[in-house]
């Protein structure tokens, strides 16, 4: 039922106002107050009406923000003193899709053990319902405002650079505000909330992008992209330079974390992050892939900062939610203390290679590959899938979590010996599968 990031698929088929009812009850059954929030999607309405009766049916009060990125619900939970936390939301994906994702008063995403309670009780429908004069209340609130007052506090900027926000029409507005708030001269794009997502897809990838790079190129405006419920962010610099994922995680984390402090990150970064904040002796240590794995391990003693490529940053001290408009305020700080562009010579970019390989029985595949990596290596991690670390290089081989494909990824300091590497991990899944 919950896969790297909550409960997510295509609504009427995955995602139904019956699943959406029944996690409702389920997590009325030990919660008497619970914060709930949704991103533009137009089937985000009917969800959250649909959580929001399971909640109240079990005398469960609800605090209702509407529209709101999920940052602000997470941060919500706290604020509202509530038990839990309720996001519809599917994130970066396509407008079919909608999803459901929990949160803890800690602002943490629901962990394995708290999803699996709730995935027990609507299986077994140990729902506990009351009677109509004991009825759960609903109230509507704005967080948007608690949301910005705590970005202001964690920055400090006396002369903030000029700023392109893509919001992709989500619900990350904001960070417009805190952003003006900073004193920074905002301009936006797709800044007006749509979950069919017209101005581009949802996902902030360079290809979808492309009209905030040539603005942020043109202006020399810092760029900042959000996802349809800003819980991710992507970069621009001021000179038109798309940031990676590895790029900006480098740069988030370095500022983050103090020398002898560890950075959370997952199985599939990059090399150059390590070798960066090797530097500053930070260490890296390696999470599964997803904001709920990174979050666990940001939540331990010593993890100063947790990130994912994929834009998901995570600032412990201040909430153990993914938080793109923190994210948004934290790269503004950098960039007046100096430019992004500048930071980014700083960094090493060594060639990396992603390839896909169809199969018939992934799982059967991925026992074979782990039998064989044993076998055949050293340095073998099976934390999420299988990564060996070969010292100057490393491969990761993964199934995927929703399609037959066995992903392959290698990386190494060297272009010859990133492509060798690559080309080894390719074997190993084809006699594998043969």
């Amino acid at each position: 039922m919950f896969g790297t990031s909550g409960i997510r698929g295509p609504v009427g088929e995955d995602v139904t106002a019956e699943l959406a009812l029944s996690v409702g009850r389920a997590l009325g059954i030990d919660a008497d107050r619970v914060v709930v929030g949704r991103d533009p999607r137009e089937s985000g309405e009917l969800l959250l009406d649909a959580v929001t009766a399971g909640l109240r049916e079990s005398g469960t009060d609800v605090i209702d923000l509407g529209v709101a990125a999920t940052p602000t619900v997470a941060r919500a939970v706290r604020g509202e003193d509530g038990d839990a936390g309720v996001v519809i939301t599917a994130s970066h994906n396509p407008p079919a899709d909608n999803g459901i994702k929990l949160w803890q008063p800690t602002t943490q995403a629901f962990d394995t053990a708290r999803q699996n309670t709730i995935a027990d009780r609507i299986e077994s429908e140990a729902f506990d319902l009351v009677a109509w004069d004991d009825l759960g209340t609903r109230h509507r609130r704005d967080g948007a405002d608690a949301h910005v007052e705590a970005i202001l506090d964690a920055v400090s900027v006396t002369s903030p650079p000029d700023a392109v926000v893509d919001l992709g029409n989500g619900a990350g507005a904001v960070s417009v505000e805190a952003l003006t708030q900073m004193g920074c001269d905002v301009e936006t794009l797709n800044a007006q909330p749509d979950g069919a997502f017209p101005g581009r897809p949802s996902e902030p990838t360079a290809e979808n992008c492309e009209s905030l790079t040539a603005l942020a190129r043109e202006t020399g405006r810092l760029g900042i992209a959000h996802d349809g419920d800003a819980d991710r962010l992507r970069a621009v610099t001021e000179d038109g330079e798309f940031l990676s994922g590895d790029t900006l995680l480098a740069i988030l984390a370095r500022d983050a974390a103090a020398p002898g402090e560890t950075v959370a990150a997952p199985v599939n970064t990059s090399l150059a992050v390590d070798d960066y904040l090797a530097a500053d002796d930070i260490d890296v240590v390696r999470t599964r892939v997803g904001d709920v794995s990174v979050a666990e391990r940001a939540s331990e003693p010593g993890v100063a900062f947790g990130g994912e490529p994929s834009g998901a940053w995570i600032w412990p001290a201040q909430a153990l939610c993914p938080d793109g408009p923190l994210a948004a305020a934290k790269l503004v700080e950098l960039a007046a203390e100096r430019p992004l562009a500048d930071r980014v010579d700083d960094i090493e970019a060594y060639p990396i290679h992603r390839d896909s390989v169809s199969v018939t029985e992934k799982g059967r595949v991925m026992d074979r590959v782990r039998e064989r990596v044993h076998d055949d290596y050293d340095d073998v991690t099976t934390l999420d899938g299988v990564r060996v670390d070969l010292g100057d290089a490393w491969f990761l081989l993964r199934a995927s979590g929703t399609q037959p494909l066995i992903r392959i990824t290698a990386e190494a300091r060297d272009p010859e010996r990133a492509s060798s590497v690559f080309e080894e991990a390719r074997e190993i899944v084809t006699r594998t599968q043969g």
